[in-house]
């Protein structure tokens, strides 16, 4: 894996640097110069050559070399740009974490022994443990139906692109609702690309209805929390944010369950 990492930081970093000059924001690249890149530095041939900007949307950080040529309070993102073409892009540096001075709100625990025992990774435990528990219904205030997993689609524009899960929502009045999830377990990050990306799917092929992005992530201590999301001045903007704790029914803080009432 370390190889491979150093392949990949290796490839990003020179398409970066045959793009850049001094006091660019923003360009584009295809999937045939990293190819070509692999070529010159001699290195096998990658069959799945989007993996690499992919893992640095979501997984990596940009070589040291690339990071250095961001402005203070700025960063690179990749974005996509159409069938296998990719955009630099400058932006203002986002970082959404769970505050740590949130209450946590205790629920009681619904997850089948069997799917905690067979989950196959930090992604698909979190998204089976928010569904089994009707999480999304619980913070939204709706009833929510998963209508596919790990939806691979394109959007105009974008490319390809991949929804770690899809609901709609029903709300009392009858109303329906688009639910974009990402689930972010481990080292990752909720970041700005899937979020614009998620709600610019949903603008093309649900108009009209209302989008209401959402984020789930693990923290310490098996605590859950949920973020709503939206975009404002291209910026993502958290609108909500909740912290989850599964307990099994006896240890209820009978206590608490008044406080929340209250």
């Amino acid at each position: 894996m370390a190889k491979q990492h150093n392949r990949y930081q290796a490839m990003i970093e020179k398409v970066f640097f045959d793009h850049f000059e001094a006091g660019t924001t923003a360009f584009e690249f295809d999937r045939e110069e990293l190819e070509q890149s692999a070529v010159a530095f001699g290195f096998p041939r990658i069959k799945n050559i989007g993996d690499i900007p992919y893992s640095f949307r979501y997984r990596n950080a940009l070589p040291d070399s690339v990071l250095d040529t961001q402005p203070e309070g700025l960063e690179w993102i990749i974005e996509g740009a159409g069938k296998g073409r990719y955009r630099f892009k400058m932006v203002k540096k986002t970082r959404i974490t769970p505050r740590k001075d949130l209450v946590v709100i205790d629920i009681p625990d619904a997850t089948p022994e069997l799917i905690r025992a067979y989950a196959l990774d930090d992604e698909q435990a979190l998204l089976a443990i928010v569904r089994y528990n009707r999480l999304l219904d619980t913070f939204l205030g709706l009833t929510t139906y998963s209508l596919q997993n790990h939806l691979r689609t394109t959007v105009e524009g974008v490319g390809q692109i991949e929804i770690d899960e899809l609901c709609i929502g029903l709300d009392k009045h009858g109303c329906h609702y688009v639910i974009p999830v990402q689930a972010k377990g481990g080292k990752d990050q909720i970041g700005i690309v899937q979020t614009t990306q998620d709600m610019r799917f949903v603008a093309q092929r649900f108009p009209g209805m209302r989008c209401r992005a959402m984020a789930a992530q693990f923290m310490a201590d098996a605590l859950i929390a949920l973020f709503e999301l939206t975009l404002q001045d291209d910026d993502v903007k958290v609108v909500e944010e909740r912290h989850y704790r599964l307990v099994p029914h006896d240890r209820l803080d009978r206590d608490a369950l008044c406080a929340y009432r209250d």
